[in-house]
């Protein structure tokens, strides 16, 4: 799992994601979602395959499916079967939402993840909804999330709302790279407090760095999901 975070915050690459989402136009269907919209006089369009061969990842398998209330029981996941893993409270007997003070260092940093890269948000970061579990527990148990159909769905329903946010930085400077938008070269802003784990916090998921690279560790014989596991033989995250 490749964490980005957005850096891309300087005022040239600001002013191109606000002319990005002012000028998008996202269209959705049951088969492909395509997104139109135009940077500096330069027009882009992304269907998922598209943004998949920009960015680098899978884009025809996986979960794609974009809703903010509760799922039908049973077709990706329990509800109230996730919601007692991530609470890590088996006497629940309600699906709800989950608060990440509730969850172990490991499913944290997944809720991280998610947050971050699959459905970003800047408010209610400390608390779960049923779409960000879902996709968690499939980055857990690892099984396919279709991140270019998760985000064009995503940017349909930022654009929808008042005052909306600027998502996906990161991601749409290489969509304007890939289409020559011209951007002024420069530095991004440093990280803030809230965009990395100290050491200790990953040492906590069980993560160990060799070679400047923090590895997930798993222990033989045990389930992927036991974050208790000692880390015996190592994953890249």
């Amino acid at each position: 799992i490749e964490v980005h975070i957005d850096l891309d915050s300087d005022e040239d690459k600001q002013a191109a994601c606000k002319e990005f989402y002012k000028n998008l136009i996202v269209s959705i269907s049951k088969k492909k979602e395509v997104a139109r919209t135009s940077v500096k006089g330069v027009k882009i369009e992304l269907d998922g395959m598209i943004l998949a061969t920009i960015l680098g990842v899978p884009g025809n398998n996986g979960i794609c499916e974009y809703i903010k209330e509760v799922w039908e029981e049973g077709k990706y996941c329990k509800p109230l079967k996730i919601t007692k893993k991530f609470a890590n409270d088996e006497l629940i007997t309600v699906s709800r939402r989950v608060k990440s003070t509730k969850m172990k260092p490991f499913q944290r940093l997944l809720h991280f993840i998610v947050m971050k890269n699959v459905v970003p948000r800047f408010r209610k970061r400390d608390t779960t909804s049923f779409m960000d579990l879902t996709y968690m527990d499939h980055l857990l148990t690892k099984r396919l999330v279709n991140l270019p159909s998760v985000m064009l769905r995503h940017m349909a329903y930022v654009i929808s709302v008042p005052n909306h946010e600027l998502l996906y930085g990161d991601w749409l400077t290489r969509v304007f790279e890939a289409y020559h938008v011209p951007l002024d070269d420069k530095q991004g802003e440093e990280l803030k407090s809230y965009d990395f784990f100290e050491e200790t916090f990953l040492t906590m998921c069980q993560l160990r760095r060799e070679n400047c690279v923090w590895w997930l560790g798993t222990g033989e014989g045990r389930r992927r999901d036991d974050i208790e596991a000692p880390a015996e033989n190592v994953e890249n995250v």
